[in-house]
Formats: C-alpha cells, sequence, structure tokens
C-alpha cells in the first residue's frame, strides 16, 4: 500500500486504529475465509472519520473492503493483497432509543445481539434474529438485507429499517435519518445501500423500528410424512394463529438425524420422518395464547397435517427444540467438504425442486450428501451438501443453482451475491436489471473502489468520462 496513503490514515485514526502485518493476518477472516489479504485495516471511530477516509482512498483510487462481524456466507468481505479493509467495529454505539416512537438510532457496529439485550428493558424487541446474532453487526445486517427466522411475520432487514446514514465512495456523507414509517417524498435514498453489500456506500448510523418485546412464546416441533403436510400445516397455523405465527423452519431427516444422534442434542421426537418443522408463535398473553396454539395443532392433527408433535412446556425445552435447527457444527464437521447454499423460490415449488437438486446429486456422487432446511415460512431454503472434492465445486453448485432457472427461483434469499453467487447472478435477474446495477455503481462510485468485484466485476462498470 502507498505508505503516503498509511500515514494519512494513521493521522486520522491514530497508530492504534490502523493495523498491518501479523495484525491483520492474525485476525478471525470469517468462517468461509481462510485468511485475511488486505494489506492493512483501518478502525474508524465516526461518520466523519470513514468521510475523510473515502475522500483520501478515493484520490488514491485504493479499493476499500468494508468489514462488519465477518459472518457473511458469500465471501463479500473477502480482501486481497492492495486492498484496504475498512472494519466497523469501533463503531458499536446505541446513540439512542425512542419508546414513545418505538425508534432506535445506532452505529453500524453495534452487534445484533447486544442491540436486543440493551431494548429488555424498555419493553421493546428488535425483530431481527438469526443464528449470527452474536457476531453480526446491524449496519451488515443493513448491507446484506438480512433475513433469519422471522421473516414471515416481521419481514426482512429491509423492513426494519426507517434511515441510513452512509458515506459514498467520494466521501460525501449521504444522512437520510428518516425517523418515520410514512415519509413518502421522493425517492426512498436508504433502499440504494440496503441489500448493496458495501459496493455503492459505507452504511455508518441507521435509524431501526422497533416493536413490543412479545409476552408469550408458544413453539412446537412437528414430524410429517410428506411435503404436502408441510404446506397445508403453514397455512393452517398461519390463519388459526390469526397474525402471531412468527416463524415456521424447516428441517429435513437428513439434518435433524445428524443433529440427534447419540452424544449431540436429544431428539424431542423420534428420528424417523422425512420431514420436521419448528412452529412459533409470539403473542400478549401467555395462557390464551399457549391454548389458542394448542387448539390450532389439535386442529392440524385431525386434518393429518402431521403425524407426530411436541409443543414446549419450557424455555429450557423451547431451546432445546431451536438447537436442534440452529447447531451447524455437525453438519459441517460429518459433510465433508462442506458446502452452504442458501436459495429461495415459491414455496409450493420446493418439493419438486429439493427432487431435482437430490437427483443430480446423486447421478454424479451417489454417496454424496445432503440436506434442507431453512425458513421455508418465507420460500427460503439452505442447503448442507458433502460431496466431491475441491475441484469439483463448480459441478455442485449447478446442481443447485441451474434447477431454479425454471422455478423462477432466487440464487440468494437473504445472504447476497459477493465472490461466491457472482456467476450465477444471471439466473436471478435478467441482462437489463443487471445493467441498471451497474449503472448505477458507476454512478456512485465511478473509480469503483468500493468492494470492488463482489456482485458482478467492476470490469464490466461503464466508465465515466472526466468532468
Amino acid at each position: 500500500m502507498n505508505q503516503d496513503l498509511l500515514q494519512q490514515l494513521l493521522e486520522i485514526v491514530g497508530e492504534a486504529h490502523v493495523l498491518t502485518g501479523e495484525a491483520v493476518t492474525s485476525r478471525y477472516p470469517g468462517f468461509f475465509m481462510t485468511s485475511i489479504g488486505a494489506d492493512a485495516i483501518v478502525r474508524p471511530k465516526s461518520t466523519e472519520e470513514v468521510s475523510r477516509i473515502l475522500t483520501l482512498c478515493n484520490k488514491h483510487g485504493q479499493p476499500v473492503v468494508v468489514h462488519g462481524g465477518l459472518s457473511g456466507w458469500v465471501r463479500a468481505t473477502q480482501t486481497k493483497a492492495g486492498e484496504l479493509a475498512l472494519s466497523l467495529e469501533r463503531m458499536n454505539v446505541i446513540e439512542q432509543v425512542d419508546p414513545v416512537n418505538r425508534t432506535a438510532v445506532v452505529q453500524a457496529g453495534v452487534i445484533l445481539q447486544t442491540f436486543q439485550e440493551h431494548l429488555e428493558p424498555y419493553g421493546l424487541s428488535f425483530p431481527l434474529d438469526l443464528g449470527g446474532r452474536g457476531s453480526c453487526h446491524l449496519g451488515g445486517n443493513a448491507s446484506t438485507n438480512a433475513g433469519g427466522m422471522r421473516v414471515i411475520r416481521y419481514g426482512m432487514m429491509r423492513e426494519q429499517v426507517l434511515g441510513v446514514e452512509a458515506v459514498l465512495a467520494n466521501g460525501q456523507i449521504v444522512s437520510s435519518m428518516n425517523r418515520m414509517i410514512k415519509n413518502n417524498t421522493g425517492y426512498d435514498l436508504k433502499q440504494l445501500f440496503i441489500g448493496s453489500e458495501g459496493t455503492l456506500g459505507v452504511i455508518t448510523r441507521l435509524v431501526l423500528r422497533l416493536r413490543e418485546l412479545p409476552r408469550s412464546n408458544n413453539t412446537a416441533l412437528i414430524a410429517a410424512d410428506s411435503f404436502d403436510q408441510i404446506v397445508g400445516l403453514l397455512r393452517h397455523m398461519d390463519a388459526a394463529m390469526g397474525g402471531m405465527l412468527s416463524a415456521f423452519e424447516l428441517i429435513d431427516n437428513s439434518f435433524y438425524s445428524v443433529n440427534t444422534r447419540d452424544g449431540r442434542h436429544t431428539a424431542p421426537l423420534a428420528a424417523d420422518k422425512p420431514y420436521y418443522a419448528i412452529i412459533e408463535a409470539l403473542g400478549s398473553d401467555q395462557t390464551r395464547d399457549a391454548e389458542l396454539f394448542e387448539i390450532a395443532l389439535t386442529e392440524a392433527g385431525e386434518k393429518e397435517l402431521f403425524v407426530d408433535a411436541v409443543l414446549a412446556r419450557s424455555d429450557k425445552q423451547r431451546e432445546d427444540i431451536w438447537a436442534v435447527r440452529e447447531d451447524l457444527q455437525h453438519v459441517v464437521r460429518d459433510f465433508q467438504p462442506f458446502y452452504a447454499f442458501d436459495v429461495s423460490l415459491p414455496v409450493g415449488e420446493m418439493s419438486a425442486y429439493m427432487a431435482e437438486v437430490k437427483k443430480r446429486l446423486h447421478q454424479h456422487w451417489p454417496q454424496g450428501q445432503i440436506a434442507f432446511l431453512g425458513h421455508v415460512g418465507d420460500g427460503n431454503l439452505h442447503i448442507a451438501i458433502g460431496a466431491g472434492a475441491a475441484k469439483e465445486r463448480e459441478e455442485i453448485e449447478a446442481c443447485v443453482y441451474e434447477p431454479l432457472a425454471p422455478f423462477v427461483g432466487s440464487v440468494s434469499a437473504e445472504h447476497g451475491i459477493g465472490l461466491e453467487k457472482k456467476p450465477y447472478l444471471g439466473i436471478s435477474r435478467s441482462e437489463t436489471e443487471i445493467n441498471l446495477m451497474l449503472g448505477i455503481k458507476s454512478l456512485l462510485d465511478p473509480k469503483g473502489i468500493l468492494n470492488p468485484d463482489k456482485i458482478f466485476s467492476t470490469q464490466s462498470v461503464p466508465k465515466q468520462k472526466a468532468a
């Protein structure tokens, strides 16, 4: 890296907050990456410092990759020699909680779980919830438009964000810190940055919409003989719970069996059915809602929408049920080499899609392992595969992504594109859409310094003429 640039970065953030050499390579790179390849890491404390850093980097044509909690699945935070990592870990202040308007103002580096716990004394909640809650940053949740367990009720991160402050590639601060649910005054500029994976600007602060803390939680695990039962049960429970259904998580037998083997999690139900589902309903009165939940399940049983069920009667039982779904360590260890996928498609097409993926995989790798799980209530499937060798990665990816095309599915439901899914973006987006994205990238980052080569190649960005 240009030593003059490095010295100027030191002057902006202080010597302790520009890391080089072993201080970079020894840091945790994220689960899906082996190391941090950047020449340096700079750690600003404020939007103003981010602005000064990007102004400087834009002047020098210095590529910048934003780092949050490094919990993403698609290598959107991967760096290489010649790049600068911009870590927002020091920008971790919860600036304001407004209980009256049910909003909060936070810096981008606040950890999701820290924020959730901070809200409890106010009787408020932030409903976004996902397995990486203990490490992921709210800014990263916004830049990837994170989803998680409760999208079926509350929507994705996009629905939780009221306002954004972001810094453009040239250092300009765009402060659109709206605090209202309704603000229909022209273009909704924050949406440019939500889901753009740090390619259009660096999100530094957020205004977030809060919800009332639920006063009841009813959870059940069911087993089913067919996917048709799962689909019917989803509709039944959603209608019967009158808007309280907050999660409906699919687990297939392969994943369930891996996590409930001897010495792992205790199986709440026998591991002899093809499908399982975790059903969660959040409400306002535990006694009343528990009765409603049990009635709904009883009616579903009478309609033969499942074959077995267990209700959580305590917090411990609820945690045990969710642990079967959320614990990934065993499948990562058992499925080797391990591949993880995140796709979405209409719920009614899932059974045919899963069958096609299995068929393709086993045609090439008869002993290959595959498991399906995910947020079936909102059409999101996660797929774990253990098959082939590292050099066969592209063939395995083709087994997963190519069958999405006839179902008009998405190669990414909630993790973004990054580097991982660049070759497959065309399955889910038309040439016209991609060209429009490239045009927006060119307009906001004409030198292509922000997270270069993620989502699409910067070489594809049409160059603007100098003013």
